[in-house]
């Protein structure tokens, strides 16, 4: 990966993907940065010993390939501000919401590939759904399932409406194994634990039960079945959770992030 990559936001993101490209060898002076925020542009300086530029410039038309960790709000400015000076390169964009279509009319280019990640990428734990237009080669497939393998796992898509799906489910999952942990960290404390106490055992049941579903042969729901002994403990919690509708409830939350996935992408997109 010795071409110069450049990115459009500097935040957590980017951050993640910089940091798996640097351990994967890439050099900092290889890639350039443009991120408004002064502070963002610090950190990154701190982080990686990259100087960032607060806009776009001519510096960018050396990169082969431009990643877009940019609010979906502000990718139709920045795309045509850096449009000049990027059109002999790939695209991958890791905004949430905003189409290719979008893309493709604001930059030029049908060399693009959109991916939709999470937050355990921030550790080289995340898992990203990808889907490329029609004018992205073979290569061009595996420049972008190079760079996303240092965040953790890919899943190519045959169509771009499935990355609304992905991002109700593992694009905001995360928040939603969060939710469930702060859950069982106040029911621990309201039973008399520590804070710390039920935290630790929140997110560590997490973890493990995680490791074991992925490294298991057996669906979740058998894993679930086994541990849950009619008249147990288990078989009580889970029954009250059937008896309040809790997966309907939680099927209805995935729905609505999904929803407003596309309203994203109908708002900020082009017109």
């Amino acid at each position: 990966m010795s071409e110069r990559i450049a990115f459009i936001g500097g935040g957590n993101m980017a951050s993640a993907i910089i940091g798996g490209l640097i351990k994967e060898g890439v050099s900092p002076q290889n890639i350039d940065v443009v991120e408004p925020s002064e502070e963002a542009r610090n950190q990154l300086q701190a982080s990686f010993g990259i100087t960032a530029q607060a806009q776009a410039t001519d510096a960018l038309t050396g990169a082969g390939l431009v990643v877009w960790a940019i609010k979906p709000q502000t990718f139709k400015e920045a795309a045509l501000a850096a449009a000049p000076f990027t059109g002999n390169a790939l695209h991958l964009s890791v905004a949430a919401g905003i189409k290719t279509d979008s893309i493709a009319a604001w930059l030029g280019t049908e060399r693009i590939v959109r991916a939709m990640p999470n937050t355990p990428a921030l550790i080289g734990q995340g898992i990203s759904g990808l889907f490329a237009r029609a004018g992205a080669s073979e290569a061009d497939h595996a420049r972008v399932a190079q760079v996303m393998a240092t965040t953790g796992e890919s899943i190519w898509f045959d169509t771009e409406d499935k990355l609304d799906v992905v991002t109700a489910l593992s694009g905001s999952g995360p928040a939603y194994a969060f939710y469930f942990m702060e859950a069982m960290t106040m029911a621990g404390t309201e039973m008399g634990l520590s804070r710390d106490e039920a935290n630790q055992l929140a997110v560590s049941t997490f973890a493990g039960a995680s490791t074991l579903a992925k490294t298991s042969a057996d669906a979740p729901q058998v894993l679930r079945q086994r541990v849950t002994s009619k008249g147990g403990t288990t078989f009580a919690a889970i029954s009250s959770m059937e008896d309040n509708d809790v997966r309907a409830l939680f099927i209805d939350a995935m729905y609505a992030a999904r929803e407003r996935a596309k309203k994203l992408g109908d708002e900020f997109g082009a017109a």
